[in-house]
């Protein structure tokens, strides 16, 4: 909105025309937004609290160190990211850019299902919300029509087209199967980081990592000097989801100071559906879905867990893990919790530099 107002202004005042840098904005939206997370923050948690007397739902069949340490903590903080995030984002970002409006689309819209996930955990006291069909279902709705939109908003050279890791010039056509390969990446993101999402700070971390990565190639891609240089597809107006980045990074900072250990507030399905499908929006903005497995590796992992363990219990009666998601497994073997917060940190930023050497390694 800034952008929009002042910068136009700028024959005249020569000051406005430091809202047209990119990095000026992404600044001022990583300030705001974690403004506006102290700010509503405590005041939110209250209202949580006030609202959920007995907090989220535990697992009867999670870890039993849970049943003491996280009972009674409210959930739904997913809300203070959100509203930190489009209040920064509104407020820094050029709102005549088509892109922007796809990722809070996708953001906002999944946020809301895991609204309504939280709520019928809280108010059914029921630790599966919604039925897992429906909540699909509904990812899956969104997903279809933020992936047609961008297909609309990106350059026809490169609509239908998958760019592929560490070659510079392969592209592969995927026709009208790029449209479902986008609605795979954003529903999958989404529910890999809410699979993750067990431990205090252990997603929002990965995330705010993840989501600095894909500012920078979000701006390098929008940028037809550097993306030139660097051999990486050019699309024009995904630099702007630098500022978007830039207000998801201060909204999870933000609610990190709230989440950490002990948490004061847990995020819900509110916060991990959301943080996961901006996610992987922006990985089909950028045309870097393959290097979201990459730098999102750590959701990966956490899925695939589930995975193995659902498909070797009902083909041998047998579990791989102690328990899955992995975090869970961990903790069965007697890891303190704050180890395998900070070990999985670790690792996730392992992988975002390894995400990174593919702008490079071409």
């Amino acid at each position: 909105m800034l952008f929009n107002l002042l910068y136009p202004l700028a024959d005249q005042f020569a000051f406005f025309n430091i809202f047209r840098y990119l990095t000026f904005r992404t600044g001022g939206a990583v300030i705001t937004a974690l403004v506006v997370s102290f700010v509503i923050g405590p005041p939110l948690i209250r209202l949580l609290r006030k609202r959920q007397a007995e907090g989220q739902p535990i697992r009867d069949d999670g870890p039993e160190s849970h049943l003491l340490t996280k009972r009674g903590t409210p959930t739904m903080g997913g809300f203070l990211i959100l509203a930190a995030l489009i209040v920064s984002t509104l407020l820094w970002a050029d709102l005549s850019n088509g892109f922007i409006w796809v990722a809070l689309l996708v953001t906002v819209s999944y946020g809301a299902i895991g609204f309504l996930d939280d709520f019928r955990k809280v108010v059914y006291r029921d630790s599966k919300g919604i039925p897992g069909k429906a909540k699909l279902l509904l990812q899956v709705a969104i997903a279809l029509s933020a992936a047609l939109w961008i297909n609309e908003l990106t350059p026809p050279e490169l609509r239908y087209m998958m760019a592929v890791p560490f070659f510079k010039d392969v592209l592969i056509n995927l026709g009208v199967a790029y449209t479902l390969m986008g609605i795979l990446v954003i529903v999958g993101a989404s529910n890999a980081v809410n699979l993750t999402d067990g431990l205090d700070g252990l997603a929002i971390v990965p995330v705010m990592i993840a989501t600095g990565v894909f500012a920078l190639i979000a701006y390098l891609a929008g940028n037809k000097i550097f993306s030139n240089y660097l051999q990486i597809h050019y699309i024009p107006g995904a630099g702007e989801l630098a500022v978007f980045c830039g207000a998801l990074v201060g909204a999870g900072l933000g609610f990190l100071w709230f989440n950490a250990p002990p948490a004061r507030v847990f995020m819900g399905d509110t916060g991990s559906l959301s943080l996961g499908g901006a996610l992987g929006a922006m990985s089909v903005i950028t045309k870097h879905e393959l290097v979201l497995a990459i730098v999102g590796g750590l959701f990966v992992l956490e899925t695939v867990s589930v995975i193995v363990q659902v498909v070797s219990f009902k083909l041998t009666g047998r579990r791989v893990f102690r328990m899955a998601p992995l975090h869970h497994h961990f903790e069965k073997k007697g890891w303190a919790e704050p180890t395998i917060v900070i070990r999985f940190w670790i690792i996730a930023s392992i992988l975002a530099l390894a995400g990174l050497s593919t702008l490079k390694l071409r």
